[in-house]
């Protein structure tokens, strides 16, 4: 469920004539210009050849190829800065080359990154793979990398498409998928349960439904109010009877824990927080795309649910 409104996407049209004029440096085999944090696009494949290019929408899903791929890929997120807003992004040339050259390329899709739909059909010889239809969750809610048997679903496709590209490394690509879901699973079982043998019991709020999947694994309850939750998102002004209702559930301590969207601040969400932190409510940031120095799948999940755990005991 997005219901943002996305900015329509100019610039990777434009980037057309950019990779028009620079089709011969491209073609001589220098390094690509692609987002930064790209590897060398001539890298060679320790196992042989040349490493497979993936482009990814965000660094989230760039981080799981990454795992899956190891040194046999070499990986292009567009969206790798924690400021930046995926529902506004605007390509740019080099990611239109990134784009172009790529093997596989790897989206959210439910709405959440549309500027990359555009991007993907510039792709024309590669495999194409939408997380939220792999994900297969059932709920309109787009924010599947905080669904972790979804993410396992998905590290599995990913193998297979590595595999069909390159089929010597396909062993390879599965080993490294099953070892991925090892570490989802262990993650799995920590979150599990932290709403207590009666989860129903526990409720959290929420500044927008970001972590929607991790409190179901959780098993607890968000008790925001619709109307609160669908405003934020929708970058709308907050109904005043939907923000009342927010604040008597944080001054009657009638939750454990407000789940904050660390990458969208309003005054509206910056007064709640306020209001958490003072009525002694833990605050559990939680982010869009990989934290400032992160680029670790796992390592930032982990993280994330270790601050969950701390808020609910």
């Amino acid at each position: 469920m997005n219901s943002r409104r996305t900015k329509s996407v100019f610039a990777a049209v434009s980037a057309l004539a950019v990779l028009a004029l620079g089709a011969t440096a491209c073609a001589s085999g220098d390094k690509a210009s692609t987002s930064s944090g790209s590897q060398n696009a001539s890298a060679a494949n320790p196992g042989g050849g040349e490493k497979i290019k993936v482009v990814a929408s965000t660094d989230v899903w760039g981080s799981v190829v990454t795992a899956v791929g190891g040194d046999k890929v070499e990986v292009t997120s567009i969206i790798h800065d924690p400021s930046a807003d995926p529902h506004s992004y605007e390509t740019t040339a080099s990611d239109a080359i990134a784009a172009k050259n790529a093997k596989l390329t790897l989206s959210n899709g439910g709405g959440y990154d549309d500027f990359f739909s555009k991007l993907a059909d510039q792709a024309t010889g590669a495999q194409k793979l939408v997380a939220v239809d792999i994900a297969a969750t059932g709920n309109e809610n787009e924010h599947v990398w905080y669904s972790l048997p979804g993410v396992e679903k998905i590290a599995d496709q990913v193998a297979a498409k590595l595999g069909e590209i390159q089929p010597a490394s396909k062993d390879a690509f599965t080993a490294n998928a099953t070892a991925f879901k090892g570490k989802t699973q262990e993650l799995l079982k920590k979150v599990s349960g932290l709403g207590g043998s009666n989860g129903s019991s526990v409720n959290v709020i929420a500044t927008e439904p970001v972590a929607h999947y991790l409190l179901d694994s959780a098993k607890v309850t968000d008790a925001t109010p619709p109307a609160f939750a669908e405003a934020v998102e929708a970058e709308q002004d907050v109904p005043a009877a939907a923000l009342n209702e927010v604040k008597q559930l944080i001054a009657g301590k009638q939750v454990k824990a407000l789940i904050n969207n660390a990458q969208t601040t309003t005054p509206v969400t910056q007064q709640v927080v306020g209001d958490a932190k003072n009525a002694g409510i833990a605050v559990v940031d939680v982010t869009e795309t990989l934290p400032q120095g992160v680029t670790d799948y796992i390592a930032w999940m982990t993280k994330e649910v270790d601050s969950l755990a701390g808020a609910l005991k």
